[in-house]
């Protein structure tokens, strides 16, 4: 492997593993208060653009840090919206 791809590997390893800590967190508390939904709706899709464009070129480091770095962002994305839904039902019924 190349020295290129093993500096692409860590760093795409740096920038992926950054959106653990906040999905943890969310799905330990369940806080998602300060998560913007518009934010991470625009990243997701830019995420999913990056993983299209990394399929193309056959780029491995970025085929896997935004394949990984998408399924975390639209967990996040994912969490904010059931989250948010289930506070404004109960707040609708009661």
């Amino acid at each position: 492997m190349h020295s290129i791809t093993l500096i692409g590997l860590a760093a795409a390893f740096c920038t992926t593993a950054a959106f653990v800590p906040q999905v943890l967190r969310i799905l330990r508390t369940g806080n998602v208060d300060g998560i913007s939904l518009s934010m991470y709706s625009i990243f997701t899709l830019g995420v999913l653009l990056w993983l299209g464009y990394g399929i193309v070129l056959r780029d491995l480091p970025m085929i896997l840090a935004n394949l990984v770095t998408l399924i975390l962002a639209a967990a996040v994305l994912g969490l904010t919206l059931r989250t948010r839904l289930r506070v404004r039902n109960r707040a609708v019924a009661a």
